[in-house]
């Protein structure tokens, strides 16, 4: 493992998803596991969303089309809070998932839209409260 770059990520990482999140992603990681922790630390975060050819909100809006072309609502909830810390508004998401509705179907995009909504509920009952 490449210890600089590990480390870049996690920090990226952080900045992106949370500590929180990411600290319980590594605590509750076990033997099994550990090393895909570390891997998508390394290499996802580490190099590339810290390379110089894209800014962060533009990653963002490439990660909410991929994991909306995926059908992956796990990731895409945690994504969802990702793209919003880096400055993508709630509009340019509502804009990604119509795009990706023509190129990767409605029901894709359905999927999409309900997850974002969940998640901007959550958002919004913890501003309120």
């Amino acid at each position: 493992m490449n210890d600089d770059l590990f480390n870049k990520g996690l920090q990226t990482r952080r900045e992106v998803l949370g500590s929180d999140y990411v600290d319980n992603a590594i605590r509750n990681a076990d033997a099994f596991s550990l090393p895909l922790q570390e891997m998508v630390t390394q290499y996802a975060w580490g190099d590339v969303w810290n390379r110089p050819g894209l800014a962060r909100r533009d990653r963002s809006l490439l990660v909410l089309s991929m994991l909306t072309a995926l059908n992956r609502p796990h990731e895409l909830k945690l994504h969802l809070r990702g793209a919003l810390n880096n400055g993508v508004t709630r509009d340019e998401i509502k804009e990604v998932f119509l795009q990706a509705a023509i190129y990767c179907g409605a029901p894709a995009a359905m999927d999409s839209f309900r997850v974002a909504r969940e998640v901007f509920a959550e958002i919004d009952a913890q501003a309120q409260g």
